[in-house]
């Protein structure tokens, strides 16, 4: 096993980074619909993404760990958590296309509740009856958010909520490798297995992009992917992930910015009032697994 590096007590510029890398997964979806508005289709928008993001991981790996970073200890859970991820960025870029930027991340807040769910038939945890009924009170902030009662309702809300799941299947199965394979090894998998399914698919309809603008954005996606995942990365080595786990909820004001800012979409006050419960729900249920596991 190659490339698995030792931690080191950086608290602070550990929480910097991964606001920085949170800062970065909003570049991503903000980059998606961008393309998405100038008439790319949902497939080749997720390709450049993960083609982008196995370029800038070859060229960081393979110079440090060579080809021993392709090597996989454990290729099947590899492979099913590499379509987990993808499945996970198709469902979310379609979402995107229909609905606001704020929309889709206030949804994707919920994926620390829906893991704490899968973690228990799949990881063997067990969870206490509050963290049930926060998973719960999290769940009522979903209904908040997308109004099903409401003319505000859109059917790709579904699809946003089922990112959300498969999001967690791949949450769960990082966890299930964590300590097996290498940060080199689970970023080079991730992102060649989702380039290599998707190839096929793209490049018989493949639209280039309609101007200078939409090339850098297209150019771009995978570099904020890459970037991203591997300033995550290094946070974790910096810092413990109970210090790290709330800084995802950040993506709040950047998703809002790139709203208001690049896409001329102000976040509503069912937005902002269900986004606020699902944090809520979210910020306890992470300072009970702190308790219970004594962090």
């Amino acid at each position: 096993m190659v490339g698995v590096l030792p931690r080191e007590d950086k608290t602070a510029a550990g929480i910097g980074i991964m606001v920085l890398a949170v800062a970065l997964f909003t570049c991503i979806d903000t980059s998606a619909k961008w393309l998405l508005i100038a008439g790319l289709p949902a497939l080749q928008v997720v390709f450049a993404r993960y083609a982008g993001h196995l370029l800038v991981s070859l060229i960081v790996y393979l110079p440090q760990e060579g080809l021993g970073a392709i090597r996989s200890q454990s290729p099947g859970k590899q492979f099913l958590r590499s379509v987990f991820l993808l499945g996970s960025t198709i469902l979310n870029f379609i979402a995107l296309s229909y609905l606001p930027i704020t929309i889709t991340t206030t949804i994707q807040f919920t994926m620390p509740i829906v893991v704490t769910l899968l973690a228990i038939p799949m990881l063997g945890e067990t969870v206490g009856i509050r963290r049930i009924i926060a998973v719960c009170v999290g769940f009522s902030g979903v209904l908040v958010v997308t109004q099903p009662w409401s003319a505000a309702w859109h059917p790709a809300m579904l699809l946003s909520v089922a990112s959300v799941v498969v999001a967690s299947l791949y949450f769960v199965m990082t966890r299930m490798l964590a300590g097996i394979e290498s940060n080199a090894t689970q970023q080079l998998w991730s992102s060649a297995v989702s380039t290599t399914i998707l190839l096929p698919f793209v490049i018989k309809g493949w639209v280039w992009p309609p101007d200078i603008q939409a090339w850098m954005v297209f150019m771009a996606i995978g570099f904020f992917g890459a970037t991203g995942h591997i300033a995550a990365t290094t946070a974790h080595r910096w810092a413990d992930a109970s210090l790290l786990s709330p800084m995802f909820y950040t993506q709040i004001v950047f998703a809002a910015f790139a709203g208001i800012f690049i896409f001329g979409t102000w976040p509503t006050v069912y937005t902002l009032g269900g986004g606020a419960i699902i944090i809520g729900s979210g910020l306890y249920i992470w300072a009970r697994e702190r308790k219970v596991k004594g962090g």
